[in-house]
């Protein structure tokens, strides 16, 4: 099969994924082999790829938001069958008997592994996932829109639901890339007036096209206070800047596995009772809710497909903000 596999992390530019041709995975007790037809990209891969996120195994390969069709199935797998389709997301396994996994709350469990990060990822032909952490995807779409709803848009959907908003409030997203343009389309459905902020006018210009009743900059005053913030980039002074426009009691629910440094700010823009609230992962059951929102809504994804041997091409994109909405690895290409 093939892959691409990262032995060093290093600067996007000096391609530090490494196309190779692999043995193909063997199905485990319990597990799954995928044909991986599409795989989208994620910041998180990009962020691991250049060592802001420090790797945890090495060689390692990429990619969580795999979507393809089961070609093999391990012993004591009894609900998935060769042929179905299958969606691959950055929850790769939990204990199950924790004290968070008993409790609903599996994304914070201590000895949980992740897709592209502790085992090999979607920036293959073929990858294996464990039967009952693969996604049943919403059937009457290919494949290629589906992939960026498995990170980007089941984790902001978490952050949404961490952020308390509800039907009809005021809802701040700052940074506008593939993640937000997803949360959008639930927040409007919500009937949320939505203020964006980002520092891309193009990305302004994006966000009024999908409903935002007002964007602008980060350094521009938000005409309204907010009821509740998502901030998307991973920028400390951004986080500042979304608690200091929330009302009293709003949360600003950060989504962001990697943050830089966040500047000192008075305690006044904290008090009465404002909370600053980070997003961790999501739980099965957050995907399974937000995919059958997806398919109701339905949610819309922009692709811009790169073959799968320009990974690093598509990555390098991606941190010059060249895409606009998610760039998918396709297999066959």
């Amino acid at each position: 099969m093939r892959a691409q596999q990262l032995q060093r992390p290093g600067p996007i530019g000096d391609g530090p994924l490494i196309d190779g041709d692999l043995e193909d995975p063997i199905a485990g007790p319990g597990d799954l082999v995928v044909e991986v037809t599409v795989c989208a990209v994620c910041r998180t891969d990009l962020q691991l790829v250049e060592g802001d996120l420090p790797a945890r195994s090495l060689p390692i390969t990429p990619g969580h938001q795999a979507v393809g069709h089961v070609v093999a199935v391990g012993e004591r797998v009894t609900d998935w069958t060769v042929g179905d389709r299958a969606g691959i997301g950055w929850l790769a396994g939990t204990c199950g008997t924790c004290r968070f996994c008993t409790s609903g709350r599996e994304n914070l469990c201590e000895t949980a592994v992740f897709t592209g990060w502790d085992r090999d990822g979607g920036y293959a032909s073929r990858a294996i996932v464990r039967a009952d952490f693969a996604l049943r995807m919403p059937t009457g779409r290919p494949d290629v829109e589906l992939a960026p709803l498995l990170c980007g848009g089941v984790i902001g959907y978490r952050s949404l639901r961490a952020s308390g908003i509800r039907p009809g409030g005021r809802l701040g997203l700052f940074g506008f890339g593939a993640s937000a343009s997803l949360a959008i389309q639930i927040a409007t459905h919500w009937t949320c007036d939505v203020f964006v902020a980002t520092r891309s006018e193009p990305e302004q210009g994006r966000a009024r096209e999908m409903g935002a009743v007002w964007a602008g900059g980060y350094d521009e005053a938000i005409p309204e206070p907010l009821d509740a913030a998502v901030t998307f980039a991973p920028a400390g002074d951004v986080v500042v800047a979304a608690l200091a426009a929330v009302d009293r009691g709003g949360v600003v629910a950060v989504n962001a596995i990697h943050l830089d440094h966040v500047p000192q700010f008075d305690y006044d823009l904290l008090w009465w009772e404002r909370e600053i609230r980070s997003v961790a992962n999501y739980t099965r059951a957050d995907a399974r809710d937000f995919l059958s929102i997806a398919a109701e809504i339905p949610i819309g994804t922009a692709v811009e497909e790169y073959p799968l041997a320009q990974a690093n091409a598509a990555l390098q994109d991606l941190k010059r903000g060249a895409i606009r909405g998610t760039a998918v690895l396709v297999s066959s290409q």
